[in-house]
């Protein structure tokens, strides 16, 4: 899935901001959830990024953890974007081997989508705008305007990975996929 985002996701206008066709979805992930062997490439690429957006949402605790949550939101209070880059880190370091694996090829697929902004429309703020509800949610419910509050701090967090996640995550990231 990640694959085929890195490859066509970049030349695809809106890629993250339209859904694929429900139905489609629906019927995928049932596919997928029954262990069946799914060819996405003879898919729409909005059905591969709706079904990808499903799947973090469907992270128990969330990809960022919820645990952390508090931690995460206040990132984007703290001074100079070194600060902010080090408070990321030490964050990353508490999450789960798998997360952070997880993690980095996200970022290595939105860093390429940015790359080409001009091209596809997305560049990070519309990225974190579509991705960011997905990959963090508050541990329990709260109010509509808190919950718009947080998503727009979380947004701002995305926005913040997305634009320096070579710095965060490391050089290589602009390379996990290879040569496709």
């Amino acid at each position: 899935m990640l694959s085929l985002l890195y490859q066509e996701g970049p030349c695809t206008e809106g890629i993250f901001r339209r859904s694929g066709s429900a139905k489609t979805c629906k019927e995928l992930k049932e596919k997928l959830d029954s262990g069946v062997d799914v060819d996405l490439t003879c898919e729409s690429i909005f059905v591969t990024a709706s079904l990808f957006k499903d799947f973090l949402r469907n992270i128990p605790g969330s990809i960022l953890s919820s645990q952390l949550c508090d931690k995460w939101v206040s990132v984007m209070d703290q001074g100079n974007n070194e600060e902010k880059i080090k408070s990321i880190q030490r964050l990353i370091e508490q999450l789960p081997r798998a997360n952070v694996v997880l993690l980095r090829y996200i970022f290595g697929v939105l860093h390429g989508i940015e790359m080409r902004s001009e091209e596809n429309q997305m560049n990070a703020f519309n990225l974190a705008i579509c991705i960011a509800p997905s990959l963090l949610w508050p541990p329990v419910s709260s109010t509509p305007d808190i919950e718009s509050e947080f998503t727009k701090k979380i947004s701002s967090l995305v926005q913040f990975l997305t634009e320096n996640c070579c710095r965060i995550f490391g050089e290589e990231i602009t390379s996990l996929f290879g040569e496709i």
